[in-house]
């Protein structure tokens, strides 16, 4: 006789979908469900139905494309969650258009993901599982270019990035440094300790010391000081 698990099945990950076409959200949903882990709770067709829908469901995960009628992904992240929003959700955004002004504007409203539709089904639920972890991913084609951009002279980052410079009092550990390395190469958590042989609570440990001596408010901008100053060559 077999005896149950007290602590049951996991809680799949609830996910809303936002894309004003129809035979994209099909596909989405049809993969999504698929997997044992994620459910599609919601759908909606344009911006501002996806914020409406998002606060009323609280869906543990927002997939928003960026073109939509009514309320552009952009602006339905930033009201989703934004730094101005109290309780914010945890948002993807997921377009077919690779630019770069549409992957600033996605992290600086809020959105823990940046992902191509061409990036295939996996990486779409490697995304929704990452953000629902509190964790980010974004797509490889643009995760190194957009780093470099974060930190070229010229741009509205530079500043910030400069400000994270000037307000580090205390020096990061040589462990911390391996762990923002590997960050502004793209890893995710996981894979950042599969790499320094350590366990998932440590580098979330270490990446809470690495963002207050930062005083860095995200891993975007912890990745963007690491650009800025020789923190994330790969080592040979």
């Amino acid at each position: 006789m077999t005896t149950p698990s007290p602590s049951g099945p996991a809680t799949p990950i609830r996910v809303l979908l936002a894309d004003d076409q129809d035979m994209v959200r099909t596909g989405f949903r049809f993969f999504l469900d698929a997997q044992p882990d994620i459910t599609v709770v919601a759908e909606a067709a344009d911006g501002e139905e996806a914020v409406a829908l998002a606060r009323r469901v609280r869906p543990d995960v927002c997939l928003l494309d960026i073109r939509m009628p009514r309320l552009d992904g952009l602006e339905a992240t930033r009201l989703l969650a934004g730094p101005d929003v109290r309780d914010p959700l945890r948002v993807v955004v997921v377009t077919t258009f690779d630019l770069d002004e549409y992957v600033y504007g996605a992290l600086r409203g809020g959105a823990c993901g940046f992902l191509l539709k061409d990036s295939g089904p996996t990486l779409l639920a490697e995304a929704v599982r990452a953000a629902a972890a509190g964790d980010s991913l974004v797509s490889p084609s643009v995760t190194v270019r957009l780093l470099q951009h974060l930190t070229a002279p010229r741009t509205p980052a530079a500043p910030r990035a400069a400000a994270l410079a000037a307000a580090l009092t205390e020096p990061l550990t040589d462990r911390e440094l391996d762990v923002v390395r590997l960050v502004a190469l793209g890893r995710t958590n996981a894979e950042i300790a599969a790499e320094l042989y350590v366990s998932l609570s440590t580098v979330k440990t270490h990446l809470s010391s690495v963002q207050l001596k930062l005083g860095a408010r995200n891993r975007v901008e912890i990745a963007a000081w690491a650009w800025q100053h020789g923190h994330a060559r790969p080592r040979p």
